[in-house]
């Protein structure tokens, strides 16, 4: 019986002991994109704002024709990331960055940022059209670039890429402005889609969007993807969790887990990125 009661008890100590704590290590858990070319290939990436380090030694493939998204909390270094891949922080005054980033095996270093962002088309977190027409601002890129032939054509057709032809074809000389936020946003995809860039970046693009125009958004991206390669920052879980292919897990700067999407949010390798999808910070 004294053998039964201290066997009691120590099972009872043992359980009310605190868990384990999990070592954290710098180690990235990464998983080789299978059978699909590469557009993007990161190679130790470190990124500055002047003496402020905010992207560490990242490492990362971006499949062709497939939409990657990008996860963490806020400040992790998501976007800079993001704007990394068409120079866009060239603007950032004092910025910098060290590593290699390869678009289709080409140092995007060594292209002209015009030709690079006419390939890398990004649309923003709010929607920015220009004060001009519905009409000129999806025109807009193509009169930069020179295009001489029928602009008609190519204006129905990125809006109808957009799918917002239906909504907008009869007030094409109408303001930008009197759209709504969520038509804003898909004339900002229109405009971007115009130049047919190979890559589109899209910084949180449905954050202040209702739940309605977020699925539109979201089958637009589906629908592109056949022909654009996709990389998307969200703060929305279950938005990865539906719209990506793979997810990429970043925090404080640094690339945690990188796997297929179904993979990363049902099993997880490292435990930060169990702890981030599952609510515990973030």
């Amino acid at each position: 019986m004294a053998s039964a009661t201290r066997t009691a008890r120590s099972n009872n100590d043992s359980a009310a002991q605190p868990a384990p704590k999990v070592h954290m290590t710098d180690q990235v858990t990464t998983t080789p994109v299978k059978e699909t070319a590469i557009r993007f290939q990161i190679s130790s990436l470190d990124f500055f704002y002047g003496a402020k380090q905010a992207v560490f030694n990242l490492n990362l493939k971006i499949p062709t024709n497939r939409i990657t998204a990008l996860i963490g909390p806020s400040g992790c270094g998501k976007s800079t990331f993001l704007r990394t891949l068409n120079r866009m922080n060239d603007l950032v005054r004092h910025s910098r960055f060290n590593g290699e980033i390869l678009l289709d095996g080409q140092d995007i270093r060594k292209m002209d940022v015009v030709a690079l962002r006419r390939r890398v088309g990004m649309v923003f977190q709010r929607p920015n059209p220009f004060p001009k027409s519905i009409y000129d601002n999806v025109a807009y890129g193509l009169r930069v670039n020179g295009y001489k032939g029928r602009l008609d054509d190519l204006v129905e057709h990125s809006l109808r890429r957009a799918a917002l032809w239906d909504e907008v074809k009869d007030y094409l000389r109408k303001s930008a402005f009197a759209l709504s936020g969520g038509q804003q946003q898909r004339l900002c995809i229109a405009r971007a889609l115009a130049v047919d860039p190979e890559v589109l970046l899209l910084d949180e693009p449905c954050s202040a969007l209702d739940p309605v125009t977020t699925a539109k958004i979201e089958e637009l991206m589906f629908t592109l993807r056949d022909s654009c390669t996709m990389a998307i920052v969200t703060h929305n879980m279950q938005q990865a969790a539906r719209a990506s292919d793979y997810t990429a897990f970043m925090l404080d700067g640094k690339l945690i887990e990188h796997n297929e999407t179904s993979k990363l949010f049902t099993t997880p390798s490292d435990p930060r990125t169990e702890a981030y999808i599952t609510g515990r910070f973030g």
